[in-house]
């Protein structure tokens, strides 16, 4: 069904094409029965699929990456799909409107994204709006970030703020210092903010009646030693878990011309060109680390065996975004139904 529509939404200009599709989701989910419909779909039940980490359980393994549902506005309806969890953000303190436009590029030679959105978003508070109309038992994630107009010097504040904000409406959080379309941020990924960040965070934690689970998002562009730092700083700071790997800032091995990505600047890729690199920053932290902490592996998840791929890795969980876009909701079931095929 979702290849019958494919060609009017790759028609349209991609932010346009997103809320227009998210616009019909909404739409058909308040139809009496399409949702139980959509559900019977898309959704794969079975106890086998069903996760148990960091205290929380997931119905399945395959997730939502952040930077579709930004302001927590689809959660409810995209639960229908068949997705295991959803991950909702980049979410900022204030509200801000993000990089001007177009700021969003198919590049479908390549089956990739480029954006340089900017964590344009409505504020953690107003999140919190739509958090408390939750409708689903779907295992809800929340990224956090920092505002573009915060200085590095008070990062820390931003991330402080976002998470007692949003504590008692998620269920994990994801500290987001891997963004390359956030002037400056990617440098938050130093070795001592990271480690005075993520020890604040995880202080504050044992304050709240029930503690959220940390993870950290990660670049694709990191180097191994960079990664050994990682793996250090998730020992030091007992966080509980990795999402690698982020978008990439890398144009290597492009099928689409020269020209074409020149012309689209700056952004990070996502989509098919990430799928080996994903695979690969997986791969050594769980080979490095002795699979010492869960990974959530996401970047390039076009196909089943794609999924697979990172799982084999050492991912304990995979998300999709740009496969989403251009496979539809159908990969969600095929995933799923691969997994139980493959370890039954």
């Amino acid at each position: 069904m979702y290849q019958l529509i494919k060609p009017l939404l790759f028609s349209m200009q991609p932010e346009r094409a997103h809320y227009f599709a998210t616009d019909c989701l909404t739409i058909l989910s308040k139809i009496p029965g399409i949702p139980a419909i959509m559900r019977g779909m898309f959704d794969v039940k079975d106890k086998r699929l069903e996760r148990k980490l960091f205290g929380l359980t997931f119905k399945n393994p395959v997730g939502l990456a952040a930077g579709f549902d930004k302001d927590a506005r689809w959660y409810n309806e995209l639960a229908h799909l068949g997705f295991g969890f959803i991950e909702i953000g980049t979410l900022t303190p204030k509200a801000q409107i993000g990089n001007a436009k177009p700021r969003l590029f198919r590049i479908t030679e390549d089956h990739g994204l480029i954006n340089r959105m900017g964590f344009n978003n409505l504020g953690a508070e107003d999140a919190i709006k739509r958090l408390k109309n939750r409708k689903t038992n779907i295992v809800i994630g929340g990224n956090i970030g920092k505002n573009t107009s915060t200085s590095n010097d008070d990062a820390l504040a931003d991330y402080v703020f976002n998470f007692n904000t949003l504590h008692d409406h998620v269920d994990y959080f994801v500290v987001n210092v891997s963004c390359p379309n956030v002037k400056d941020l990617t440098k938050l990924q130093d070795t001592p903010f990271l480690l005075k960040l993520l020890g604040q965070l995880k202080e504050i934690n044992t304050t709240k009646n029930k503690a959220k689970p940390i993870l950290l998002k990660i670049a694709p562009d990191l180097n191994n030693s960079q990664l050994d730092e990682i793996i250090e700083i998730v020992a030091q700071t007992k966080i509980d878990g990795i999402i690698a790997a982020n978008t990439t800032t890398s144009r290597e091995n492009l099928k689409t011309d020269e020209k074409t990505i020149t012309q689209i600047a700056n952004g990070g890729l996502s989509g098919k060109p990430v799928t080996k690199r994903s695979t690969e920053v997986i791969k050594y932290l769980a080979d490095k680390s002795n699979k010492a902490f869960p990974i959530i592996g996401v970047g390039g998840i076009h196909s089943a065996q794609n999924a697979i791929e990172k799982i084999e890795a050492g991912a304990d969980l995979v998300q999709i975004y740009t496969g989403f876009i251009y496979e539809g909701p159908g990969l969600i079931k095929s995933i799923n139904k691969k997994i139980l095929e493959q370890y039954g």
